[in-house]
């Protein structure tokens, strides 16, 4: 088990640079943090790392290198994953001034399931993160590594993203941090609708270009 640290550790770094980096998780749950009850941002931080299962899930199955060699399964994923970002973009840019906020003693407009919901789809749902596992599963991680070991460094990526977005969540649903966001808090909702618009867009362009799929892991799943 030893032979494995090293592995291990590059897993880790890589994807500790990936899951940092700014996309739509981020956009969502600095979304969720400032516009709903921690007790939701929290639940779309969990459901950002239950998403990652899914990745995990068909790169050790395999098929995560038949959508890489697939041009039309991964046409329909980025197509999906684009027009749910465009959704959610749309829902940003309806924020009207003194609608964002919501008073978390009467509760929350927003189930906690949705909650969940939003994160487990924005994330399953990145075809950056589809890139970035399978070529996490056939570039860094050895194919003599036993598949309980790989099964290991999906569990702990999941995990460890689940974790960074609960700091995420915490710290944006500060009472200081609101009431520092509270006079333009509209404005920044309508700010992430347009970044994720953006980014649906960079994947439909980059559909219509027939862009090729990059075989480094260091792109980032969360771009």
């Amino acid at each position: 088990m030893n032979s494995y640290w090293p592995e291990f550790f590059t897993v880790a770094l890589v994807h500790l640079l990936a899951v940092a980096s700014p996309g739509p998780d981020f956009a969502v749950m600095l979304r969720q943090a400032l516009c709903q009850s921690r007790k939701n941002a929290l639940l779309t931080s969990a459901g950002i790392g239950a998403g990652i299962l899914v990745h995990v899930s068909y790169s050790l199955l395999g098929i995560g290198l038949v959508i890489q060699q697939s041009i039309m399964l991964f046409t329909i994923l980025k197509v999906a994953g684009a027009l749910y970002l465009t959704w959610i973009a749309v829902q940003c840019l309806k924020a009207r001034a003194g609608g964002v906020y919501v008073d978390t003693e009467t509760g929350s407009p927003q189930s906690g399931f949705a909650a969940l919901r939003l994160g487990f789809l924005t994330n399953a749902l990145n075809p950056k993160a589809t890139l970035f596992f399978v070529s996490l599963f056939s570039v860094i991680i050895s194919p003599g590594t036993p598949v309980a070991v790989q099964a290991g460094y999906g569990v702990y990526m999941a995990l460890a993203t689940a974790f960074w977005f609960t700091l995420v969540a915490v710290f944006f649903t500060l009472p200081a941090v609101r009431r520092g966001f509270n006079r333009f808090g509209h404005w920044l909702d309508r700010l992430m609708g347009g970044i994720l618009l953006l980014l649906a867009g960079q994947l439909l362009f980059s559909t219509v270009s027939g862009a090729e799929l990059p075989s480094d892991p260091s792109t980032g799943m969360d771009q």
